[in-house]
């Protein structure tokens, strides 16, 4: 146990950078896709737009978080737990727990996601 003692203060990066990775990610690629996305799910353009610059804000916020402010961490878990929220009730809550067709259709990613949000949000850099 004292080699993975060693380790403890450090490994809260795996999912901070994880999770910014997917945000950052998902963020980005929605700009030169915003009109599909907005049709594809049913909602005014500029919220393709808005939801694009949470994404990308959260990503930023959980990665620098994780060196500089406490602040930093909660604000992402706050916006990773609402983008989470938006997309489980919108998207994949009506596909079940895995997904009637592909299984990154269904809730459990986006479930687990969503805690992840909330653990940040509530432990900050606690978490480290």
């Amino acid at each position: 146990m004292e080699f993975l003692n060693r380790y403890a203060n450090i490994v809260h990066w795996l999912p901070r950078l994880s999770l910014g990775a997917i945000f950052l990610y998902h963020g980005a690629t929605k700009f030169p896709d915003a009109e599909m996305m907005a049709n594809m799910m049913g909602m005014p353009l500029m919220m393709v737009y808005l939801l694009a610059v949470m994404e990308l804000t959260a990503g930023s916020l959980i990665i620098a978080g994780g060196a500089s402010r406490d602040i930093f961490t909660r604000i992402a878990g706050l916006i990773i737990a609402t983008v989470m929220t938006g997309a489980i009730l919108m998207m994949h809550i009506q596909n079940g727990w895995n997904g009637v067709l592909r299984a990154e259709q269904g809730v459990e990613l986006q479930l687990f996601i969503f805690t992840m949000g909330i653990y940040f949000l509530v432990k900050g850099n606690d978490a480290n």
